[in-house]
C-alpha cells in the first residue's frame, strides 16, 4: 500500500488510512500498514473478547521508539472528537465527569483505532449490559509480573500454582502471555458477584499464594518486597482498573502480544513472549485457547453488544400504524437494514455537514423543537418559547428523545391521541459546525439556516447549558426530579457570526475526521481542486448537491400514475458539471472525483454542441463498473476508487471500465432546472445528451412498479427508485418525492458444518456453515449463518445433525478461520437465506437464516440467477 492516504472498506464502512509505510517499531522496520492489516485479520477472534467493554487506548503517533529512545506515548480514555459516527460507544461516570468510551465490537473499529496508531486495547473486566450500564464482572483476572531477578519462567511457575487453587474453587483457567514481561490468568464468572466482591477474593488467593510460597510470590505492590519473587497482582478486578485485552498489540521495542496460550505452552521450559506474525499464523491454523471466555458476537442477541440504540425511546412512544412520523425499526430485526430511518441515518451521515431542523409544534401547547444532528441522530429539546433572537434572552429548553434523521424533512398531522398529537411544520432548517458537544452538559453550535428561515437568514451562535435540575426543590416526586434533570439554558451566545459566514459545505460532522487532507491526496478523497475553467476563463459554479432518496417499500406507491420507476444502480454518485471542454466529477459529499475517471471527459461530445456553447451543463447520475453479464458490480468499482495518479489510472482501466449512468439535468446551458418538474427534466436530459461509448442514458417505466420492480430482480440490480413525475430537484436535501425500494436476495444453500454456540446457546448449534455447488455441481464454501434462528429451529438442527457427522469437511475452500472448533456434517440438507450481498470471494454478507427447505435435495442447489 502507497504512504499516502486511501479509503478502505471494512464490514460497510469506509475508512481513511494514511501514512501506511510510516514505521511504527524501528527495531523490526514493522509498519503502521502492517500493524492495521493484523488489527483487521485478528478481529474475528479478538472482538468476542473486547465487546461491550469500554476501551482505554494507548496511542504512539510516532511509533514505539526504541529502549535507548522510547517514543511518546498517550493514554486515551474519551472518545476521540474524530470519531466517525458509526463507531458505537457507552458513558462512564467519574468523580471528575462523564467518560465516553468506544466499544469495540466490530473489525472496523479496530482499523480506525489502528490508523490512529493505538497499539495497545485496554479493558476491564465488565461489560456493559442491556441498558448501557456496567454489568458485574464476567471474568476474575491475575496479572504476574516478574520483580527483578526473576523471569517468564518464573510465572509460569505461579501460574500453575494458581491453577491449583482456581481448579479447587471450580473456576477453568485461561493463560495469556501478557506481550511485555508476565502473564495474564483469566477465569470465567457467572456475573453475580460485584467488582468488589470479585477484587476480595483476588486478593485472599494473592495472599495465600504468598503464605505458601513466601519465597517466590509477593502480593504487596511495593517495589522493594518484588526483589526475587513474581508479584501476584490482584488490583486489575477493581471496576476502575483495566487489563490489557488478549490479542491487543503491546508498545514494546518488539510487536509483541498479548497472546492466549495454551497450558501446555506455559509448561514448555522454552515459554516466550509472541510477536503479531506468530500470532496471526496461530489464529489461521485454528488456535484461540481463549475462545470460551468470549462472547458469541454472531449468537449473542444481546443490546449491549451493539452500538447504543438510541431510539429506543422514541420507537417505544410511537405506533408506526398511527402516526405519519418516521418509525425505524430496531437494530437486529430484519426490517432495520432497509428501513426508511435506518437508511436515512445511513446517508445523511455522509453529507458534508451535520443538519439541524427547528420545528414548529402545534400540540397541546406550542412549542419547538430544536433538533442538532450529532451520533447519527437528531438530539432534541423541546422550547416553550422559541429559540432566543436576542443575545441577552434565555430560554427554557427541556431535552426529550432523541430522533431519527429522517424527522429533519417531517412535516405533517399527528394524530390528536397519538403521542405529541398536533401539527408540525419546519420553522427553519439548515447545517450546523460544532464547536463543543459535552453529552449530557455543553453543547455549542453555529447554526446555519434558509434565507427566508425563521432564524433570519444568519448564521447564529447558540448554546445549550444543562442545568441539572438547579433550583428544583426538596420533596418533589421522583417524575419531577427526572423532569428537572432534562431541563437544559438556550442561549445566544453574544460572541456572533458575521451576517455573510458562509454554511460548512465542508466541515466533517460531529465526531468525524477533519484533518485536512493534502492536496496530493491519494485516495481521491481529499480538498476540492479549483474550479476548471472553459477557454474563454469562465470558472464553474460551485458544485450542486444531490438530491437525496428516502427508502420505502411498494406499498409507499399509493397512486402509480404520478411516479416513474428507475432501476437502481450500484455505483457512485456523481454530480457531473460541464463547462466548455471541461468535465469535473463530484462525489456526493463533494470531492473530486475527475482524475479517477477520465473515461467520462466524453461526456463533452455528449451533450448538444449549442448547448455546450450556451454555458455549463451539470447532470446528475451514477458511476458504475460492469460485470461479465454487463451488470453493475461494486466489488468491481472498488478497484477503480481512491486512484488520482495517471499511471495507476491507466492501469486500472485495463482490468475496469468505468460507466455513467445520467438520469437527471439539473442545469442546461447555463439554464437552472432545479425548479422543473422531474418528468420535464428527463425530457431535457434526453434532448441535451446523446449516449457514447461511456455514456449510457437509462430509460424510466411510468406507471408501473410491479414491472419496474419485476424487471430489477430479473437483471438482479439493487432495486428501483420510485420519483414523483411533478417533483422539483432539491439540492441536498432528503425527499420523499424520491422513494428508494430495494430488492431482497434469497438462496437455497447447503449445510455442511456446524459450530457450537456460546452463552444461551452454549450446549446447541451457534452457526451453520453452509456451501453453494458451482456449474460443475462441486461444492464452494458460502460463509457461517449464525442469525435469524428460534429456538424451534436450533433444537431441530441438533438433532438432523447428529446423525451426520463427518471428519472432514465435504468443501475444501473453507478458511482456516472458519475450520475453528467446527463439527461437519454429511452434505444432503439444504436450507434457505436471506443476504445482503456477495463478497468478492463469493461469501454471502449479512445472511440471515429463513429456514429448511426439505423439497430441495442438495445437487439441485445453484447460485439463484
Amino acid at each position: 500500500m502507497a504512504t499516502g492516504e486511501q479509503q478502505v472498506e471494512v464490514d460497510g464502512h469506509t475508512l481513511k488510512v494514511s501514512n501506511l509505510d510510516k514505521v511504527m517499531y524501528p527495531v523490526t522496520g514493522t509498519t503502521k500498514g502492517e500493524v492495521i492489516d493484523y488489527y483487521l485479520r485478528i478481529g474475528e477472534v479478538m472482538i468476542p473478547q473486547v465487546t461491550r467493554r469500554p476501551a482505554t487506548r494507548k496511542r504512539w503517533v510516532d511509533g514505539v521508539g526504541t529502549e535507548e529512545k522510547p517514543g511518546q506515548v498517550f493514554f486515551r480514555k474519551d472518545l476521540e472528537d474524530s470519531a466517525p459516527d458509526w463507531v458505537p460507544r457507552a458513558a462512564i461516570e467519574h468523580r471528575s465527569g462523564t467518560s465516553t468510551y468506544p466499544l469495540i465490537d466490530q473489525p472496523a473499529v479496530l482499523v480506525w483505532l489502528a490508523q490512529l496508531a493505538a497499539l495497545e486495547i485496554h479493558t476491564p473486566q465488565w461489560r456493559f449490559d442491556d441498558d448501557g450500564a456496567p454489568h458485574n464482572p464476567d471474568r476474575l483476572v491475575l496479572d504476574l509480573d516478574p520483580g527483578d531477578g526473576t523471569a517468564l519462567a518464573d510465572c509460569a511457575q505461579v501460574a500453575q500454582w494458581c491453577r491449583e487453587i482456581l481448579d479447587d474453587m471450580g473456576l477453568a483457567t485461561y493463560p495469556v502471555t501478557s506481550g511485555s514481561k508476565g502473564i495474564h490468568l483469566y477465569a470465567p464468572l457467572d456475573g453475580s458477584s460485584s467488582a468488589q466482591d470479585v477484587s476480595a477474593v483476588a486478593h485472599e488467593l494473592a495472599r495465600a499464594l504468598e503464605a505458601d510460597h513466601p519465597d517466590e510470590v509477593v502480593s504487596d505492590m511495593k517495589k522493594t518486597l518484588r526483589r526475587g519473587k513474581v508479584l501476584v497482582d490482584w488490583s486489575q478486578n477493581n471496576g476502575s482498573k483495566t487489563t490489557v485485552a488478549p490479542y491487543s498489540l503491546r508498545g514494546r521495542s518488539h510487536p509483541t502480544v498479548a497472546a492466549p496460550r495454551t497450558w501446555e505452552e506455559i509448561e514448555d521450559p522454552h515459554l516466550a513472549q509472541l510477536e503479531f506474525t506468530e500470532v496471526l499464523a496461530r489464529v489461521e491454523d485454528g488456535q484461540d485457547p481463549i475462545a470460551p471466555l468470549g462472547v458469541d458476537t454472531e449468537a449473542d442477541g444481546s443490546s449491549a453488544g451493539r452500538a447504543r440504540d438510541r431510539l429506543e425511546v422514541y420507537r417505544s412512544k410511537r405506533d408506526p400504524e398511527k402516526t405519519p412520523e418516521p418509525v425505524p425499526a430496531p437494530p437486529g430485526s430484519e426490517q432495520a437494514e432497509d428501513s426508511p430511518a435506518s437508511t436515512a441515518a445511513r446517508e445523511a451521515l455522509e453529507s458534508t455537514a451535520p443538519m439541524f431542523v427547528i420545528q414548529e409544534h402545534h400540540a397541546s401547547s406550542l412549542h419547538w423543537d430544536f433538533r442538532l444532528e450529532n451520533h447519527g441522530v437528531l438530539v432534541s429539546w423541546a422550547v416553550p418559547k422559541g429559540p432566543p433572537l436576542e443575545t441577552d434572552v434565555n430560554r427554557l429548553a427541556v431535552q426529550t428523545e432523541d430522533h431519527p434523521l429522517e424527522y429533519g424533512t417531517f412535516e405533517g398531522t399527528i394524530p390528536k391521541d397519538e403521542y405529541g398529537g398536533g401539527e408540525v411544520t419546519i420553522w427553519d432548517a439548515g447545517t450546523i459546525e460544532i464547536e463543543k458537544w459535552h453529552e449530557g452538559k455543553e453543547v455549542i453550535v453555529v447554526v446555519h439556516g434558509r434565507h427566508d428561515g425563521g432564524l433570519g437568514g444568519v448564521p447564529r451562535r447558540y448554546a445549550f447549558i444543562r442545568t441539572g435540575g438547579m433550583g428544583r426543590k426538596k420533596g418533589n416526586s421522583a417524575a419531577a426530579k427526572e423532569k428537572a434533570e432534562n431541563n437544559w439554558l438556550l442561549h445566544l451566545m453574544k460572541d456572533q457570526p458575521e451576517p455573510g459566514t458562509p454554511a460548512p459545505d465542508d466541515a466533517p460532522p460531529a465526531g468525524r475526521a477533519s484533518d485536512s487532507p493534502s492536496t496530493d491526496d491519494a485516495a481521491g478523497t481529499g480538498s476540492r481542486r479549483p474550479a476548471p475553467a472553459d477557454s474563454t476563463g469562465a470558472e464553474m459554479d460551485e458544485p450542486i448537491a444531490p438530491m437525496l432518496a428516502t427508502a420505502g417499500l411498494r406499498s409507499d406507491i399509493r397512486d402509480e400514475d404520478e411516479w416513474a420507476f428507475e432501476m437502481k444502480w450500484d455505483g457512485v454518485r456523481v454530480i457531473a458539471t460541464v463547462l466548455g471542454e471541461q468535465v469535473r466529477l463530484t462525489s456526493r459529499n463533494g470531492k473530486d472525483l475527475t482524475a479517477t475517471f477520465p473515461e467520462l471527459a466524453e461526456l463533452v461530445e455528449a451533450i448538444d454542441p449549442e448547448v455546450r456553447e450556451a454555458g455549463q451543463t451539470v447532470i446528475d447520475g451514477e458511476i458504475v463498473a460492469l460485470d461479465a453479464n454487463d451488470r453493475p458490480s461494486f466489488g468491481r468499482l472498488q478497484q477503480r476508487l481512491g486512484l488520482t495518479a495517471e499511471a495507476d489510472v491507466t492501469a486500472a482501466r485495463k482490468q475496469v471500465e468505468a460507466y455513467l449512468m445520467a438520469f437527471d439535468l439539473l442545469q442546461r446551458g447555463g439554464d437552472s432546472l432545479l425548479r422543473t418538474p422531474y418528468q420535464e427534466r428527463r425530457e431535457a436530459l434526453f434532448e441535451t445528451l446523446t449516449a457514447t461509448d461511456h455514456v449510457h442514458l437509462p430509460p424510466a417505466d411510468h406507471g408501473d412498479v410491479d414491472h419496474a420492480i419485476d424487471l430489477s430482480q430479473q437483471l438482479r440490480l439493487e432495486g428501483v427508485m420510485a420519483k414523483k413525475e411533478t417533483g422539483i430537484y432539491q439540492a441536498g436535501k432528503r425527499s420523499r418525492t424520491w422513494i428508494k425500494i430495494k430488492n431482497a436476495r434469497h438462496q437455497e444453500v447447503v449445510v455442511i458444518g456446524w459450530r457450537h454456540g456460546k452463552g444461551s446457546r452454549s450446549s446447541t448449534v451457534g452457526s451453520l456453515l453452509v456451501a453453494v455447488p458451482d456449474t460443475d455441481g462441486e461444492l464452494r464454501y458460502a460463509g457461517r449463518v449464525g442469525t435469524g434462528f428460534s429456538d424451534r429451529d436450533l433444537e431441530r438442527a441438533a438433532d438432523m445433525l447428529g446423525s451426520r457427522v463427518r471428519k472432514t469437511p465435504p468443501a475444501d475452500d473453507v478458511p482456516a478461520a472458519d475450520r475453528r472448533d467446527a463439527t461437519w456434517v454429511r452434505a444432503d440438507l439444504v436450507g434457505e437465506v436471506q443476504y445482503g450481498e456477495l463478497t468478492e470471494d463469493g461469501r454471502l454478507r449479512h445472511p440471515v437464516w429463513r429456514g429448511w427447505r426439505p423439497d430441495k435435495d442438495a445437487d439441485e442447489v445453484r447460485w439463484e440467477e
